[in-house]
């Protein structure tokens, strides 16, 4: 028996990098037997395709992969991070630009937190910045009502457990009072659910404003509320080893779309 792996690569890993769904999301598209190779349904992702292989979803031919590319999105609030809701809420794919192709979020914001979210066409890098592994610095500011002192916010500092839950330390600092509120700034690395209202509810802060500033190297700025703003490919390749920016037939690099801009900047 020979320990040579069959040649390709795993089926649902070629959808994802196709832009046809994230990979988790692939391998249930593929159990509902919307799959097809080479004619046959098939049933399960322990499948290995390679580029000779005619494969379609739910009837249509599968499109050549797309580079893999990157979006910094400001999500406003009212708005929850997945593709279909239950309750009928809209969602952040709701208000995209119609030229974007089909985007997957990077980690969550929740309905009411508002700021930076990444998007992107390729499931590999989905997952490879969500990994705690990654250990990007997830920047935010935060709104809380109260007059908290330096030192009512130091068990964040050291980590808290709740609801048996572990919280890495985070980095906090005050930085003003206003009115009855009083705005921090919080970096973890983490990026559990609700992670910071929880931490903040913990040690008895009401948060009533998110604002996700950063996620790595990647900064909000001045990108308004509902906008879209791609990532350079130079960006990519020095931030995340992707390969060089691609060129057209006469060497020159692919016009970018231009920014969206809706909405009004966060008032801090």
């Amino acid at each position: 028996m020979s320990d040579t792996p069959p040649p390709g690569e795993r089926i649902a890993k070629v959808l994802a990098r196709a832009g046809v769904a994230s990979r988790r999301e692939a391998e249930r598209m593929i159990a509902a037997g919307r799959v097809t190779v080479n004619g046959r349904i098939i049933d399960g992702p322990a499948l290995n395709v390679t580029p000779a292989d005619r494969v379609t979803v739910d009837g249509k031919p599968l499109a050549e992969a797309e580079p893999a590319r990157l979006w910094l999105y400001h999500k406003p609030p009212g708005l929850v991070t997945t593709a279909r809701d239950e309750k009928g809420r809209p969602t952040i794919f709701d208000g995209l630009p119609p030229e974007l192709p089909r985007v997957m979020s990077i980690g969550r914001l929740d309905l009411n937190s508002e700021g930076l979210l990444l998007l992107t066409n390729d499931g590999a890098i989905k997952r490879r910045l969500e990994l705690p592994s990654t250990g990007w610095l997830r920047k935010y500011r935060v709104r809380v009502n109260g007059r908290p002192a330096d030192a009512d916010l130091e068990p964040l500092r050291r980590g808290l457990v709740v609801d048996g839950q572990r919280f890495l330390p985070m980095t906090v600092s005050l930085d003003r009072q206003q009115g009855a509120n009083a705005w921090l700034t919080v970096g973890l690395r983490e990026g559990k659910n609700r992670e910071v209202r929880r931490a903040m509810e913990d040690i008895g802060l009401s948060v009533n404003r998110l604002i996700r500033v950063s996620y790595g190297p990647f900064q909000l700025g001045t990108l308004k509320p509902g906008a879209v703003e791609e990532v350079r490919r130079r960006v990519l390749r020095d931030q995340l080893g992707l390969e060089a920016e691609p060129t057209t037939g006469d060497g020159k690099r692919p016009r970018r779309p231009q920014r969206r801009r809706t909405g009004k900047p966060p008032a801090a």
